[in-house]
């Protein structure tokens, strides 16, 4: 199946021949074509549609269960995060099993799921 980008768009306002560009926003790369002429811009619908699915869950508090599993602690981590999670990498064609967990600061942990780069 063919992507809307890589269709040539006309701006609607001027008639011109938009140039296709990205610009990142919250660690999401947004794809667009904008008017030379007039400034106008056209974002990709997925990409907008998967960053509002990423502010939604953002902007929501999960409730998690820290549990003791041998000398180790675990953390339940909600389906809602791990479906987004392999829309998205599914999406980048990114299928990469290697998670990061660190602490950012005192009471605050940090999980990665993209690809660790060394």
């Amino acid at each position: 199946m063919k992507d809307i980008f890589d269709a040539q768009i006309v701006c609607s306002k001027c008639d011109t021949k938009t140039n296709k560009n990205t610009v990142e926003k919250d660690g999401f790369k947004l794809r667009y074509s904008e008017c030379p002429k007039c400034k106008e811009k056209y974002f990709h619908p997925t990409d907008i549609k998967q960053f509002e699915n990423f502010k939604k869950l953002r902007e929501r508090d999960f409730l998690v269960k820290l549990r003791m599993v041998g000398n180790s602690f675990s953390v339940t981590i909600p389906k809602e995060i791990i479906t987004f999670e392999e829309e998205f990498l599914q999406m980048e064609k990114e299928m990469d099993k290697m998670m990061r967990l660190c602490l950012d600061k005192p009471g605050r942990l940090s999980l990665e799921f993209r690809k660790i780069r060394r």
